[in-house]
């Protein structure tokens, strides 16, 4: 896989990218600062986040644990906070290639992914929820940037799977291991070979622990790529800061991973890719399902602009398509999920 210039993969120095994630708080000053840090930490990348909220929340959708536990009491006010708009985020992609690091964007909407597209992001990247959001990776595949896709509160089908909807962009493909817990209590190398075995492609490790030696770690557990989220203070108040690093901190997080011997511990590793209990509650708020976008009547026709996805939805993404173009079978009000018999063709 080649991001840039850059060449990512075995035998190739592991390339780390700098989460800024939310952790700007929805300060367009803040992320150019971090996006300094991550560049004089030695970063390659930073990486953004792109979402609007009433797209992506529903009104059903929850908060995780994780954030509750950070102090946070609405969904969708917490996200409303942390919005970035494309303006704001254009001005970081500058501030990024000026300092001679990658820009790199998690879209979170299918309808975000083109106008996305219009900055000069060095890569697009799937968040693990939406592993399983097929319509969004098939946009984000058509957009012919490399494609980063993690792989949180997953099982190995659900990988192998992905892979497959994927497969015309191999040479331009990376998968990552995850643990969706914020922070991680362990770092679950073992999903770093068990996924590299199945889909034979650059993997690598987005990593929620909160010490510095796991990059190291990862490395010589076969990671080429590496995702560490970064923060102007790990005390802040917000949802990420308390999973990530300081930058004094991410310095030396990546000079362990620099001077790591890759893959000298996979022959000592058991491969294995699996849900762990505590990524249940991420899973289960954070994937996305079909929302009607209006209210509709039972009897009525639903089309495609009649649904959309979102978190907090129901019926999962992969089905979206099937279930267009049937008739409702009760009335379901506007931003309400849509369930399995809800729609019948």
């Amino acid at each position: 896989m080649r991001i840039g210039g850059r060449e990512i993969g075995p035998g190739h120095p592991p390339y780390v990218i700098a989460e800024i994630g939310v952790n700007h708080d929805g300060e367009v000053s803040r992320a150019l600062e971090l996006t300094d840090a991550a560049a004089q930490a030695g970063a390659d990348a930073v990486k953004l986040q792109y979402f609007e909220t009433d797209r992506l929340m529903s009104k059903a959708a929850k908060l995780a644990a994780y954030q509750k536990a950070a102090g946070e009491t609405d969904p969708v006010a917490m996200l409303r906070r942390l919005e970035l708009t494309l303006d704001e985020m254009a001005m970081v992609v500058e501030r990024a290639h000026e300092r001679g690091v990658h820009a790199i964007v998690t879209v979170f909407s299918v309808e975000l992914v083109e106008p996305a597209s219009r900055l000069r992001w060095d890569a697009f990247k799937t968040a693990s929820p939406d592993l399983v959001h097929l319509p969004l990776l098939l946009a984000m595949r058509e957009t012919g940037r490399p494609l980063i896709v993690s792989t949180g509160a997953s099982d190995l089908a659900e990988v192998e799977k992905t892979a497959g909807w994927l497969k015309h962009i191999r040479k331009n493909l990376a998968f990552l291991q995850c643990v969706s817990c914020y922070p991680a209590p362990m770092p679950a190398l073992e999903g770093i070979s068990a996924i590299a075995q199945a889909v034979k492609l650059p993997t690598g490790y987005s990593d929620h622990t909160p010490g510095i030696e796991s990059g190291g770690l990862a490395v010589r557990a076969g990671a080429c790529i590496l995702e560490k989220h970064l923060t102007y203070d790990s005390t802040a108040k917000g949802p990420d800061h308390s999973a990530s690093l300081e930058p004094d901190a991410l310095t030396e997080y990546i000079l362990g991973a620099l001077d790591a011997d890759f893959g000298t511990d996979i022959d000592a590793i058991v491969p294995l890719k699996a849900v762990l209990d505590c990524e249940r509650d991420v899973q289960g708020v954070a994937r996305q399902g079909m929302v009607t976008t209006r209210a509709i009547a039972k009897g009525d026709r639903v089309d495609a602009s009649a649904v959309t996805l979102k978190r907090g939805g129901g019926i999962p993404p992969e089905y979206f398509d099937d279930f267009t173009d049937g008739i409702a079978q009760r009335d379901i009000p506007d931003d309400d999920p849509v369930w399995w018999g809800d729609l019948i063709g």
